[in-house]
């Protein structure tokens, strides 16, 4: 039996599956369904979890090696909101895409862990190292 650390089998699944430079999708609530690659929905309401508290949960398994965030998350969240959406990245090298180019990375994922979070345009794309 797990006893610390991630305990939801499906996303222990996926990281399971990511090798080096492989992909990992962390989206927010409203992110589309992407039927070529499987969705881990962990959403519970909004904002539980969110993006952020995934990452941070991912970190101690996952060598995330550069993370790729929408161009618009800046400029359509306040900007509390977006420091504490972009903790969980601290000391991570990241790369802002349009949207239109972060979602033409999403069928080449492993997988895809969909959030309650509220956070707009909020979804992740992690490349292991």
């Amino acid at each position: 039996m797990i006893k610390t650390g991630i305990l939801n089998p499906a996303v222990l699944g996926l990281l399971a599956r990511v090798r080096h430079t492989n992909t990992l999708v962390i989206s927010d609530r409203g992110f589309p369904f992407w039927p070529e690659i499987e969705t881990v929905d962990i959403s519970v309401v909004d904002d539980l979890p969110t993006v952020a508290q995934i990452v941070d949960a991912l970190r101690p398994n996952f060598v995330i090696g550069h993370v790729f965030a929408a161009e618009e998350v800046k400029a359509a969240n306040a900007p509390e909101k977006l420091t504490r959406h972009l903790a969980a990245l601290n000391g991570l090298k990241l790369t802002y895409l349009s949207h239109a180019e972060l979602k033409q990375r999403v069928p080449r994922a492993i997988g895809l862990i969909r959030t309650g979070d509220t956070t707009q345009y909020g979804n992740l794309i992690l490349e292991s190292a």
